[in-house]
């Protein structure tokens, strides 16, 4: 069987040290430094020939400078004869909270906002020369020569079809039931709560695991309506990813107002930018459990409603089944 090599990039090292604990192995040691101009420098200090390498790299804080830093470790462990190279992708897309954040009905990649930041233009006419992104990256990814793609909740499943080879698309739910399980004791008189149409059938499946019940929110324009009694009863928002936070907040001043005794949240990538952990903080949110699928040292420190829970476990049962060649079904299970 060909050996096995885990390589970190630098935006989640701790998430390596933790996959590579429970897999048993060590780090494959390697150099990140920036030239004077910044331009990035890696350098690749143990052999990886005719070995599977994976690469652990989330797309959070400084987006352009860990995306080219995956890209050369990609291409540098194809010039070093590595026989495979797999990419361990956290997370990939932003957070859309406002409507106008979509293209002709394509969700926006961050570098698309950008863009769209930039151009006049107005709310009653896009302009249609903005870049799609998300299949660029894709083929810069292929191009440096990715073989295999894994990912975790992506907030939208079809951007899957921008890759040219093998996507895998690793579920949270069952680390989600386990962090309700073991944080919130009387979880089984709670109501799951999907805060928007878009993550019903996410906060279903949650509902249906816990065997409880489940209202929703759907969100108009000139009021937010509640789907479901949560009158004196605990609620649990479920969401892929908290960006502005903008979609928590409000379902949580929505659920307060119909009567619910604690809210909780609990949410897969927590990026937090802007003033998200400000409002967070001043809203009647209890507690936020979200994933270390990004560093969230900072966002704890900073706000005392953040709580952590690990998913290191998942990706490495996913890589040594990868590894071994073994079926990878039974991580795609929403029963």
């Amino acid at each position: 069987m060909k050996a096995l090599s885990i390589i970190s990039g630098s935006s989640h090292p701790q998430l390596a040290d933790k996959i590579c604990s429970k897999l048993g192995t060590e780090k494959c040691k390697v150099v990140l430094n920036k030239f004077r101009n910044s331009e990035t420098n890696i350098e690749i200090c143990d052999s990886v020939r005719d070995m599977d390498v994976y690469i652990i790299q989330t797309s959070s804080n400084i987006v352009n400078d860990n995306f080219m830093e995956l890209a050369i470790l990609i291409h540098a462990c194809k010039m070093a004869s590595a026989q495979k190279v797999q990419k361990i992708n956290v997370v990939t897309q932003g957070h859309i909270d406002d409507p106008w954040n979509r293209l002709n009905g394509v969700p926006l990649s961050e570098y698309q906002k950008e863009m769209l930041a930039n151009l006049q233009y107005s709310k009653e006419s896009y302009k249609l020369w903005a870049s799609r992104s998300g299949k660029l990256v894709a083929n810069i990814l292929s191009v440096a020569g990715a073989d295999h793609l894994i990912t975790l909740d992506l907030h939208e499943p079809q951007f899957q079809g921008f890759f040219d080879i093998p996507v895998d698309n690793l579920h949270s739910h069952n680390l989600v039931c386990l962090c309700i399980k073991e944080n919130i004791e009387n979880y089984g008189e709670s109501v799951i709560v999907s805060p928007d149409a878009g993550g019903t059938k996410r906060a279903s499946i949650i509902s249906a695991k816990l065997g409880i019940e489940f209202a929703m929110i759907h969100r108009e324009k000139k009021a937010n309506i509640l789907i479901g009694d949560v009158a004196q009863r605990e609620c649990i928002l479920i969401d892929d990813l908290a960006d502005s936070s903008n979609t928590i907040v409000m379902a949580s001043y929505l659920l307060k107002e119909k009567g619910a005794s604690k809210i909780y949240a609990v949410i897969t990538h927590g990026i937090f930018s802007g003033d998200a952990l400000q409002r967070i903080a001043a809203s009647p949110l209890d507690v936020v459990y979200v994933s270390d699928s990004i560093p969230q040292d900072v966002h704890m420190q900073q706000c005392p409603k953040i709580k952590r829970f690990e998913v290191a476990q998942l990706f490495a049962e996913a890589i040594r089944r990868n590894h071994n060649g073994e079926s990878v079904s039974m991580l795609f299970d929403d029963q």
